[in-house]
């Protein structure tokens, strides 16, 4: 099956990342001190029923994972990195807030994050989600035809090094539509000039996980889903579903 898409299935592509936008919108808007994180997650699951669409995680069951996901969004705090289920913990001033959709809709999929910080934040932690959104636009960026996977994973992952952030290792983005997760891989680290060249149709999820201190070491969480921070500091994901084409990279996953 060809990777790439026609700009009628980029069309429909974009429709369902209206929706993960819409609910990404709507979690960011309950988000605040005393929620809990499964009150998001029925505020998400809510959006995305509305809009006639079926959420991508709620029941995802990848051959790795010992249960299938329990949630329609992941809800990461502080040293979370990802997958965070959305259970009844209580959001505190200062938590560090990632949240990851997706959904179908009419068979095509959406996947998109965001993190912020809920109530105060410090300057280390503006820094951080700053430090990971300029990853994001960097790596939407580079994704243009006639590139190579290897600029658009330098241009992500190279300059957040090079400023003392670690990258979750094993993990990065990856192709995307009919699927949730598809060919190709999309590395948050790499070389300019190496790997596959990017063409007009190919539509990926850019997504890069940074991580506090510098190292890209995680772990599992009891839940077998949480991946934490080996080093205990926070992190913060950033993600959009991007198309590639001749006219330069569309974000399919804005409202």
């Amino acid at each position: 099956m060809s990777m790439l898409k026609s700009p009628d299935q980029i069309a429909m592509m974009r429709e369902a990342g209206r929706v993960v936008a819409n609910a990404l919108s709507a979690v960011r808007e309950h988000a605040a001190v005393g929620i809990s994180l499964k009150e998001l997650d029925d505020v998400a699951a809510a959006v995305i029923s509305d809009a006639g669409a079926k959420p991508a995680f709620l029941d995802y069951h990848p051959r790795w994972a010992a249960v299938p996901f329990p949630g329609v969004i992941c809800t990461s705090v502080n040293d979370a990195v990802v997958h965070g289920i959305p259970n009844g913990y209580v959001l505190e001033d200062g938590d560090l807030l990632s949240v990851d959709c997706g959904a179908f809709l009419e068979g095509w999929c959406g996947d998109a994050a965001v993190s912020f910080v809920v109530g105060t934040a410090t300057p280390e932690d503006q820094d951080l989600v700053e430090a990971t959104e300029a990853a994001l636009a960097r790596g939407i960026e580079a994704a243009r035809v006639g590139n190579k996977m290897g600029d658009l994973a330098y241009a992500i992952g190279g300059e957040a090094k090079r400023a003392g952030f670690g990258l979750l290792a094993d993990h990065g983005g990856h192709g995307i539509g009919r699927t949730m997760h598809a060919e190709p891989p999309v590395p948050n680290l790499g070389r300019p000039g190496r790997g596959m060249k990017l063409e007009d149709g190919l539509v990926i999820a850019i997504e890069p996980m940074l991580i506090m201190g510098g190292k890209d070491d995680y772990y599992h969480d009891e839940d077998e889903w949480t991946l934490r921070s080996a080093n205990g500091r926070r992190a913060a994901h950033s993600e959009h579903t991007v198309a590639i084409t001749a006219e330069g990279p569309v974000i399919l996953t804005l409202p």
